[in-house]
């Protein structure tokens, strides 16, 4: 990982959307569908994506296992195509380590040998997180329970402002360094919207020892209502900036969009001229946004693949 310093870098020295670099990697997260209308979207949005030709694709578990059937349905129907290299998500929430192991061993018979593993949250934010009597403590107990499993690629979360949970900053990337320790092959951020943020991090990572790939997560913003719940949530901070930039918008949803896509596209570039080849997008299963930022990104279709469809929310 490039060295970097604590402030954004300018994006021009580094990045030129009109260079078109071909040096990006992009994966992408999906949420379990509900119903008929939600899967059909779903489906419309991974056909689309594909063909920008991501490392893989995630799919994630609800809090205590809430969505484990939708779950491994959406990941045996995406596993039918092979180009999106799927994984899944997987919590030690409310199972036990046999529960665990069941669960590793299905997504083994769907032919998935990729999972996103995550301690989970206990409930609502606040909550303490409670583990089950008979279960794994912590994603690195997760990780490394997983690993016996089988073979599996595993990714893990990292926290550019800091897990809620965590005593300190410092603990934080202890925390991160035992999973990846307990052989997890990468790391994939909480989403965050300040580059400086992510810099910063990442040197506090390389100094702690960390040498896997860090991976930033991005959330492209076309609900600023939404995404500031979200960020509430997990202690992301929100620039001022762009709550000005959404001011507005609420009745257009087209321009909302294009802000949206141009805002999501110069902070990647602002990672880029930072060292990052990498990125992971939180795609709300919408493709629109995401499709225009690869493009920018220098991403290419790879594939015939329809035209995204207008994001309406």
């Amino acid at each position: 990982m490039a060295p970097s310093n604590d402030q954004a870098p300018d994006t021009k020295p580094g990045f030129a959307f009109s260079d078109c670099p071909d040096d990006v990697a992009v994966s992408f997260e999906f949420f379990p569908p509900k119903g008929p209308k939600g899967a059909e979207t779903l489906r419309k949005t991974a056909a689309q994506l594909e063909g920008y030709g991501p490392d893989f694709v995630s799919v994630t578990y609800g809090a205590g296992g809430s969505t484990q059937d939708t779950t491994l349905a959406t990941v045996a129907e995406l596993n039918e195509r092979p180009a999106l290299n799927v994984a899944s998500h997987l919590t030690c929430v409310g199972a036990s380590k046999d529960t665990v192991h069941e669960v590793a061993e299905q997504f083994l018979e769907r032919g998935i040998t990729r999972i996103v593993a995550l301690r989970g949250d206990g409930g609502p934010p606040g909550t303490p997180f409670e583990p089950h009597p008979e279960g794994y403590r912590n994603a690195a107990e997760l990780v490394a329970g997983l690993q016996k499993v089988a073979d599996f690629d595993i990714s893990v979360a990292a926290y550019p402002e800091v897990h809620p949970d965590a005593v300190s900053a410092e603990a934080d990337i202890d925390n991160l360094k035992r999973k990846l320790d307990a052989g997890a092959n990468r790391a994939i951020t909480q989403f965050f919207f300040r580059p400086e943020a992510f810099f910063r991090f990442r040197d506090k990572a390389v100094a702690a020892g960390i040498t896997a790939p860090i991976i930033p997560g991005i959330l492209p913003v076309s609900n600023f209502a939404s995404a500031k719940k979200f960020a509430q949530s997990c202690g992301a901070q929100v620039p001022a900036s762009m709550e000005k930039l959404f001011t507005g918008l609420d009745d257009d949803a087209q321009l909302r969009t294009n802000v949206a896509t141009t805002l999501a596209a110069e902070f990647c570039g602002q990672l880029y001229a930072g060292g990052v080849r990498d990125f992971h997008f939180y795609t709300l299963n919408r493709a629109e946004i995401t499709s225009g930022v690869c493009h920018l990104l220098g991403r290419r279709l790879t594939s015939a693949a329809s035209a995204p469809e207008k994001e309406t929310a």
